[in-house]
C-alpha cells in the first residue's frame, strides 16, 4: 500500500522527536525530521513534503516566525504542534499561514487527523480524499457535494466551505475567529453576523434550527461544532 503523505516534524526535542516518528510511521506515513527552523526551511525547499508538523518552541527563531517564511516559498500544509493553548494564540497562528494545530500533549491519532484533514482540504494525498461522514450527512469536497438521508442539499460556495471545514474538525469546538480565518480568509474584522447569517441558513438546508439544533450545535461564548446527532 502506498503511504498516505511525506511528512517533514520539525521538533527540537530529540524524546519527542523520536515518539512522534515512530508513532506516524506506524500509521503508513513516511516521515523525515528537522531539529531548528532553518534546518526545517531547507528541508521543506529540497524535498517538498505532503505536510509539516511543526513545533513552535525551536532553539533558533520561534515557529511562528518559519510559518511566515514558509509561506513566502510554498503552500505546503502546515499543522501546528504547540503547548500555547489560547484562543488568541492560536487564531495569531493561522492568521501567520498555519492549517490547523494541536495543543500539548496530544495522541498520535489525533495528531494524525489533523494531517489527513489538512490533505484532504489541500488535496495534497496521492489517493482520493474520502468524502466526510457525519451520521446521515456526507460532505464530498472533490465533488462538493453534501447529501442528508441520500437526499442532495444544495449550498452556496461559502456554504460549502463553511461545512466542509466543520466536518473536517468534527466533535471539536471551532471558534469564530478560526473561521474567520479559515474560511473567510480574514485575520481580523468583525464577521460574527456574517457567520451567523451562514450557519442560520446551514441550519435551515439540515432541517434544524438554532433552538432544535442536530448537526450544528452552538457552544455559547466558545464557537459551534459539528456532530452526528447520536453523538
Amino acid at each position: 500500500m502506498a503511504p498516505v503523505a511525506d511528512l517533514l516534524l520539525v521538533e527540537d526535542d530529540a524524546e519527542i522527536r523520536r515518539a512522534l516518528i515512530r508513532a506516524l510511521v506506524g500509521l503508513g506515513h513516511v516521515v523525515s525530521s528537522a531539529a531548528t527552523a532553518m534546518s526545517g526551511l531547507q528541508a521543506i525547499m529540497d524535498n517538498r513534503p505532503d505536510c509539516v508538523i511543526l513545533d513552535l518552541g525551536l532553539p533558533d527563531i520561534d515557529g511562528s516566525e518559519l510559518i511566515r517564511m514558509v509561506r513566502a516559498v510554498s503552500q505546503v500544509p502546515i499543522v501546528v504542534a504547540t503547548a500555547r493553548g489560547e484562543e488568541a494564540a492560536m487564531v495569531a497562528i493561522l492568521a501567520q499561514g498555519a492549517d490547523d494545530y494541536v495543543v500539548k500533549p496530544f495522541g498520535p491519532a489525533q495528531l494524525d487527523a489533523r494531517i489527513r484533514a489538512v490533505l484532504r482540504r489541500a488535496g495534497s494525498t496521492t489517493e482520493t480524499p474520502a468524502p466526510f461522514v457525519i451520521g446521515k450527512l456526507k460532505v464530498d469536497t472533490v465533488s462538493r457535494e453534501v447529501t442528508l438521508d441520500g437526499r442532495t442539499i444544495e449550498l452556496t460556495p461559502r456554504e460549502f466551505d463553511l461545512l466542509s471545514y466543520l466536518a473536517s474538525r468534527t466533535g471539536a469546538v471551532v471558534s469564530r475567529r478560526e473561521l474567520l480565518t479559515q474560511v473567510w480568509r480574514q485575520a481580523y474584522g468583525g464577521a460574527d453576523d456574517t457567520i451567523d447569517v451562514h450557519l442560520s441558513w446551514l441550519r435551515r438546508k439540515l432541517g434544524e434550527s438554532a433552538q432544535q439544533p442536530r448537526y450544528l450545535h452552538t457552544v455559547r461564548g466558545v464557537g459551534v461544532k459539528l456532530t452526528a446527532p447520536d453523538s
